[in-house]
């Protein structure tokens, strides 16, 4: 069964400002916006090269998700574009060095306050939330063996109407939670584990439906082999997700406008 890859990058944490930030601090030397091709299935973000920054078929409100560490149900405003038309975007990276995760995200934020004219404020909003925690019992996780310098790695290899497999290599919690947050769950994932080590880690579990945006095929019964998420985290990782509410500088969209292609 064909494979898809979804989220091919992290991010830290981001603070978000009471209005749109002016452009600054780094920015692609140069940017190509494309809309995405009809058949493309797969959505990753990723430096392709030690200059090459890479999004593949992410909508504005995606991106924003991506640039501003926060799941999409915390971005409301905005046209209605925002949520079905995607985009790649292919960018040159400045300096003699591979940008770390923060400057390629400030380089996002960047592009799209210049190529998207996006503007916004943000409000605070109480939210449902989910809490990462060790679960009892303790970790089932190894501290990674890369060097330090080395950009952490989580990729959601999706197999449609089966599995989610996720091979997470030279990852901390909080990226492990921000991940979560803006590419597979419905809400806001707050790290409350406690661990600053950097892992590498297998994760499978049968996907449903209020995950990946809805977006994925359903699983039939013949074909779910794998627990759910919640059960795979705690039997695989030693960790859990809880509910609970929390609030939360949410973004609202006062203006935005198609990219001109480049």
């Amino acid at each position: 069964m064909q494979s898809l890859i979804l989220i091919g990058s992290l991010i830290g944490a981001f603070p978000l400002l009471s209005q749109t930030p002016p452009a600054k601090g780094p920015a692609f030397e140069v940017a190509t916006i494309k809309p995405t091709s009809p058949d493309e299935r797969a959505r990753y973000m990723r430096m392709q090269a030690a200059h090459q920054f890479l999004a593949k078929a992410y909508t504005l409100k995606f991106l924003v998700a991506a640039a501003y560490n926060l799941p999409p149900r915390a971005i409301s405003g905005g046209p209605d574009w925002i949520d079905f038309e995607r985009y790649d975007i292919l960018a040159a990276t400045p300096g003699d060095a591979r940008p770390t995760l923060d400057e390629q995200m400030a380089m996002l934020r960047n592009l799209l306050a210049d190529r998207f004219k996006l503007a916004f404020h943000t409000e605070p909003k109480e939210l449902p939330v989910f809490v990462l925690t060790v679960a009892k019992g303790g970790i089932k996780l190894r501290e990674s063996s890369a060097p330090p310098d080395e950009q952490p790695v989580l990729i959601n290899t999706v197999y449609p109407g089966e599995k989610i497999f996720l091979p997470a290599r030279n990852a901390t919690m909080g990226q492990f939670a921000s991940m979560l947050q803006r590419a597979v769950l419905d809400r806001p994932v707050v790290d409350k584990t406690n661990l600053s080590a950097k892992y590498d880690f297998d994760l499978e579990w049968t996907p449903d439906d209020s995950q990946f945006g809805g977006n994925l095929p359903p699983v039939p019964p013949q074909n779910a082999v794998k627990p759910d998420l919640f059960a795979a985290l705690q039997q695989q990782l030693g960790l859990r997700l809880d509910s609970s509410r929390a609030a939360i500088d949410a973004i609202v969209i006062d203006s935005v406008q198609k990219p001109t292609e480049n």
